[in-house]
């Protein structure tokens, strides 16, 4: 993975996308910051950004997931893998359906993926410092390009996402106190079945992450 790290730049999804669109695809490329102005989040909302914080966006080829995952679970399949580096360095950071980061009650961060025929585009958000009071941070001190290389040594390794699943299916529970942005509205994740693909059924409905 090739690191291009930035000062500061308004989206690193965007940045990267233009450069691939640009230049072409020759090999998996990440973009990080500390500072990200108009950040991409779901829905495609703004997600904040404060000097201090990680931001990064990176590409890869389809061919490079496990054959086994859903590409709309990819999100969680990137998410859960960060959470795992991080949960090794003492955090107790855990993972709402389908790409929150949260550190007990409070959302600290984000994962977002959007693909092309050939290519998966991931771009993810963190709070280390404090932001808003809404908003959390992470619970334990870190060198961003550490965890970034620690991060994508484990992207390298293709773990299978039945190997992922089965440890953010014990998770998932947490994620029932909480609410769901479906179909532009809130509802309640209490009665939601989690899947073996990652989707929910909710309301009779089967759901995907879909971002």
């Amino acid at each position: 993975m090739k690191i291009i790290v930035l000062d500061q730049i308004d989206s690193t999804h965007k940045y990267l996308k233009n450069l691939v669109k640009k230049d072409g695809f020759t090999y998996p490329t990440c973009i990080t910051t500390s500072l990200q102005t108009e950040g991409i989040g779901s829905r495609s909302n703004l997600w904040k950004g404060v000097r201090g914080n990680l931001f990064f966006s990176f590409v890869l080829e389809k061919n490079d997931l496990p054959k086994d995952l859903q590409l709309q679970s990819a999100s969680i399949y990137f998410s859960f893998i960060l959470k795992d580096v991080l949960s090794i360095l003492g955090s107790k950071i855990w993972l709402k359906w389908p790409n929150d980061f949260y550190i007990n009650d409070k959302k600290i961060g984000g994962t977002i993926t959007t693909a092309t025929k050939d290519l998966i585009f991931c771009g993810i958000g963190l709070n280390l410092i404090d932001v808003e009071k809404e908003y959390g941070k992470l619970d334990i001190t870190i060198d961003s390009e550490l965890i970034l290389n620690q991060y994508f040594k484990s992207l390298e390794k293709h773990t299978s996402w039945k190997q992922i699943f089965s440890k953010f299916k014990i998770e998932f529970i947490k994620s029932k106190k909480y609410k769901a942005t479906l179909d532009n509205k809130k509802i309640s994740l209490r009665n939601a079945i989690l899947n073996d693909d990652g989707s929910i059924e909710i309301n009779n409905k089967k759901v995907f992450s879909l971002r």
